[in-house]
C-alpha cells in the first residue's frame, strides 16, 4: 500500500507539472508579459531589502523573473547589425554576456525606483497564428504623465521570448546601434566588448557602495 501510495502521488506530482508546463507553452504574449510585469512589481512592492535598495536582491529578482523570457541573443545581434557577422564565435559570446549583464544592470535601477506604479496593458493587436507581436502597455505613475512602456516578443517553438522593449517611444535595440557601431568603427569588435565590460564593472562597483 505505502509503494502505491507513493506511486499515486508521484503521478499526480508529474502530471501536474506537465499540466502547468503545458498551461505555459500555450500562455498569450500578452498575457505572458502581464502575469511577469505584475509579478515584478508585486515583489518589488512588497520586499523590504528591494525598497532598500538592495543591490543585490534586485538583481536576484531579475535573473529570476525576467532573464528566462529574454532572448539576449537575437537582442545583441540587432544591435550590431552587420557587424555581427564580422564577430568570431567567442566574440559573440562575450558580446552577448556583456549586453546581458549592461541590460540587467539597467533594468535594476529601474526596479530600484518603484513605488507605487501600475500597469495598464492595451488590447492585443494580433492574429492568433502570428509569431511576433508587439505587446504594448503603459505604467501610471501617482505624480505624472504615464510612461509608455512597449514589447516586441517572438514566439520561438512553443514559448515567447521579448527582444526589444520600447520606452516614451524608444526601442531599447535602436538606442544602442549607433553607439555599438560608432565603438566597433573606432576599436573594433574587441574595443566594444571592453567598454561594455567596464561599464558593467562600474555598475556593479556603484551598486555595491550603496
Amino acid at each position: 500500500m505505502k509503494i502505491l501510495k507513493k506511486f499515486l502521488t508521484l503521478s499526480l506530482t508529474v502530471g501536474s507539472l506537465l499540466f502547468t508546463a503545458a498551461a505555459q507553452a500555450q500562455e498569450a504574449p500578452d498575457t505572458l508579459i502581464k502575469r511577469i510585469s505584475q509579478d515584478v512589481l508585486d515583489t518589488a512592492k512588497s520586499d523590504k531589502n528591494i525598497q532598500g535598495g538592495n543591490q543585490q536582491r534586485i538583481l536576484a529578482l531579475v535573473e529570476e523573473k525576467i532573464i528566462p523570457y529574454v532572448d539576449f541573443e537575437r537582442m545583441t545581434s540587432m544591435a550590431m547589425g552587420p557587424k555581427w557577422r564580422d564577430a568570431t564565435d567567442d566574440q559573440k559570446k562575450q558580446l552577448i554576456t556583456q549586453f546581458r549583464s549592461l541590460l540587467v544592470y539597467t533594468y535594476s535601477g529601474a526596479l530600484s525606483q518603484v513605488r507605487d506604479q501600475q500597469i495598464d496593458f492595451k488590447p492585443l493587436r494580433a492574429d492568433p497564428a502570428d509569431t511576433d507581436v508587439i505587446v504594448r502597455s503603459q505604467v501610471i505613475q501617482p505624480r505624472g504623465e504615464p510612461i509608455q512602456l512597449n514589447y516586441r516578443v517572438e514566439k520561438a517553438g512553443t514559448s515567447w521570448k521579448i527582444y526589444d522593449v520600447n520606452v516614451l517611444g524608444a526601442w531599447l535595440v535602436d538606442s544602442y546601434k549607433g553607439t555599438f557601431t560608432s565603438e566597433i568603427n573606432r576599436s573594433g569588435i574587441d574595443g566594444l566588448i571592453k567598454v561594455l565590460s567596464d561599464k558593467n564593472k562600474e555598475r556593479a562597483a556603484r551598486g555595491l557602495k550603496k
